[in-house]
Order: structure tokens, then C-alpha cells, then sequence
């Protein structure tokens, strides 16, 4: 299928949000007597737990192992108790139809398998395999999820499941000091840097679409549906390492939104899409196409605006940027090169010992304990950092 798009004709609510990655808020089937009972007792599948356990075998055939929840002739372990399931790691179900985690079998790694109709998401695989492919899938700038294998599910032609790395939200652990936060920016613009020049539009490029690779910081991992949990479950997590002493590499996700176009299209035009940010200044009182480019601008900018600038203190040497990124004329936002150099220029502006400052949280003005022990610990890491060489700005090793 070409990446190339006919942007003619529009999609119901329904298609949009699937491919936003959630279920349709319109015509969603009504609860089936399956769920209904499964609320009562954790020892009984949910519906949308079923393609699961139905595919399991032919899973493992492939290489992926589910759960024994998902296994064919499951039994509860907490079967005696089943109004205390979660402290078992059958208990703990999938939250949503489409996400499942799973186990490579030739090495243990822990995989997340996404199912994907192409029917409602057209372009999602081919984007993600074209980014997953060389020479792009090599390339120092490339921050898109990189698919590890696409399986077509044998008994539905329209289905098939993406094996993708387990990753997690870019904010998880929070960022402790002002050099995490520029390390975690530069990272993004460069990734949507690389996309504009691919020609691509991600359409969607808001908090919950950045993620990170979890292995430097958490290198014992955990559970992948219950990060408190060892993954045997048989203990609690150990606790991670912070970005300065081991910096994640961070991701940019979910291209169900995402169209490509020709290069010579030098005012390429798509219909307005809602993705997670529904603030989007030109899509509030029309329909007519926009160039999306410029809209994934304004995303990164309200994603700055919101989780940072208006959550924390220290950051507001970024607000002149911000403000330009989030302008209400798409046509008076900055490109992603104008946004990359600018921000290069704040970088290179920044003292170290600026890098090396806390990153103080709005809320700890209400409590006067989590500031007291957050900058006591804050300054014994910075001494620590600072005689091991640490550098205030946690650039990964890719």
C-alpha cells in the first residue's frame, strides 16, 4: 500500500478515535452478560479478553508467549479468593482490547503486541514499518517506535498485530532537574524534526504519544501492567535510576493519525483530525483542510505549555517559544527547523549549573515536608553527579 494519501472524503468519529488508539465512543456495544459477570468474578475473562486467549497458540507459534490468563484452560490461581485477585499476576487483566503484553520466547524479552485493524487504520503498519526500515531505522534522529515483527492474524484478513518494544510514559519517573526536561525537549524536536523532513505529519503529537525506553532506568524492569510488581511477581520493583544517571532514549508513537506526502506538495493539505489534544485553535469552528504541519507545532507547544511551564517553576527562559509554537494562525507558528535552532541557541545559552538545578514542582508550595526532602536529596545527587562527571545534560547512548 502506498504511503502517498487521498485525502478526499471524511471519516466518522468512530474510525477517528480507533485510530487515536481508543475505543469508539459512538456505537460501542452494549455490556454482554460475559462482562457483566466478569465484574463480579476476576476469575472470568472480560469479551475483549477473548481474542487473546483464543489466539494464544497460534501466538507462541510465532514466538509470543501470553500470559497463563491468556492461556487456553485457564484456571485462577486465587480461585478461593477471587474478591482478592490482585495480588496474582492472572489477576490483572488488559485494560484495553487492542494492547496485550507478551513475552518473546527465544530471548524473555518483554514485548507489547498491538492489534491493528486496517480497515480503520489504513496507513498505521505501513507508516511504522516505513520508519522501522532502513536505511531510516538506523538513522541518529529517527525517534519513531520501532515495530519488532507484524503478524497477520490468520482467521480475519482485516486484523493484525504489531510486536512493539515495551515502553513507557515519557513523564514516568518525573523529571528531577532543568537539564532532564531540555535533554527530553531536544529529543522530541529532533525526532519531529526527522518526521517534517520525511514528509510525514504525525497529526497526534501529544504527551501520551512521547514515551520512553524503560531498560537504562529500570534495568530489572518490572511488570509491564503493574509497574509496583518485579515481573514474576513475586515482589515489589526495584526502584529506577534517575535520567541523569542512566538517560532514556524517548520515542514518538502511535502513527494512526499520520499521513505522508509527496515532497513536491509544497501546501499539503488534510482534514482536520481530533486526536488526545482537542485544543487545537484552527479545528475549533471549522472543517475545512489544514496543513498539518504546522499543527503538530501547536501539539508540542501546548504539550510543553501544559505539562511544564504551567506545573513547575524554572522553565520560563522557554515561554517566548512556547508562545510562538501555540499561536492561534497556524501560518505565524514557527517550522520545526526555526524551532530547533532557536531551541539550540536557549541550550547552548544555559549554564551547567542551571542544567544541574531542581526542577520545582508547583504543588510543593503546599507542602513544606516533599520540598524539604526533595531538595535535600536533590542536593546530594547534584554532589554525587558532580564528582562522578556526570553530565548535567543526560544525552543517551544510541
Amino acid at each position: 500500500m502506498s504511503l502517498f494519501t487521498d485525502h478526499s472524503g471524511r471519516r466518522d468519529r468512530a474510525s477517528l478515535e480507533v485510530q487515536a488508539g481508543v475505543e469508539p465512543s459512538v456505537s460501542r456495544p452494549a455490556e454482554s452478560s460475559t462482562d457483566r459477570k466478569s465484574r463480579r468474578d476476576y476469575t472470568v475473562l472480560r469479551t475483549h479478553e477473548l481474542f487473546w486467549r483464543d489466539h494464544q497458540p497460534w501466538l507462541a507459534e510465532k514466538g509470543y508467549m501470553l500470559r497463563p490468563r491468556y492461556r487456553p484452560g485457564w484456571v485462577a490461581s486465587y480461585k478461593d479468593k477471587p474478591d482478592h485477585p490482585w495480588d496474582r499476576e492472572d489477576g490483572v487483566a488488559s485494560l484495553h482490547s487492542f494492547l496485550l503484553d507478551a513475552t518473546r520466547i527465544s530471548d524473555g524479552e518483554v514485548v507489547i503486541l498491538k492489534k491493528v485493524s486496517r480497515q480503520c487504520n489504513p496507513y498505521e503498519i505501513d507508516m511504522n514499518r516505513y520508519f522501522s526500515s532502513e536505511p531510516l531505522k538506523s538513522h541518529p534522529r529517527n525517534h519513531c517506535v520501532q515495530i519488532i515483527d507484524v503478524l497477520a492474524v490468520p482467521d480475519d484478513e482485516d486484523v493484525s498485530i504489531m510486536v512493539m518494544p515495551l515502553l513507557r510514559p515519557c513523564d514516568d519517573p518525573r523529571f528531577e532537574t532543568i537539564g532532564e526536561v531540555m535533554e527530553f525537549l531536544r529529543q522530541v524536536f529532533e525526532g519531529m524534526q526527522f518526521l517534517h523532513q520525511c514528509h510525514v505529519a504525525h497529526r497526534d503529537c501529544m504527551d501520551l504519544n512521547i514515551m520512553m525506553d524503560p531498560k537504562p532506568m529500570f534495568p530489572d524492569l518490572y511488570h509491564p501492567m503493574s509497574d509496583t510488581k518485579n515481573r514474576d511477581f513475586t515482589g515489589e520493583a526495584k526502584e529506577p535510576y534517575t535520567r541523569t544517571a542512566r538517560p532514556p532514549k524517548y520515542y514518538i508513537i502511535d502513527f494512526g493519525l499520520s499521513l505522508r506526502f509527496s515532497p513536491d506538495d509544497t501546501n499539503p493539505l488534510a482534514d482536520p483530525v481530533e486526536g488526545g489534544d482537542r485544543t487545537v485553535p484552527e479545528f475549533q469552528n471549522s472543517d475545512e483542510p489544514r496543513n498539518p504541519f504546522p499543527t503538530d507545532i501547536y501539539y508540542l507547544g501546548n504539550m510543553i505549555r501544559e505539562s511544564f511551564l504551567e506545573k513547575t517553576m524554572g522553565l520560563r527562559f522557554l515561554k517566548p517559544l512556547v508562545d510562538d509554537m501555540v499561536q492561534d494562525d497556524p501560518t505565524k507558528r514557527p517550522t520545526i527547523d526555526e524551532i530547533v535552532e532557536r531551541f539550540g541557541k536557549i541550550l547552548r545559552s544555559l549554564h551547567w549549573w542551571n542544567l544541574r538545578k531542581r526542577l520545582v514542582e508547583n504543588i510543593e508550595a503546599e507542602d513544606a515536608m516533599k520540598r524539604f526532602r526533595r531538595r535535600w536529596r536533590h542536593f546530594f545527587r547534584t554532589v554525587g553527579y558532580t564528582l562522578t562527571f556526570r553530565s548535567p545534560l543526560p544525552v543517551p547512548r544510541y
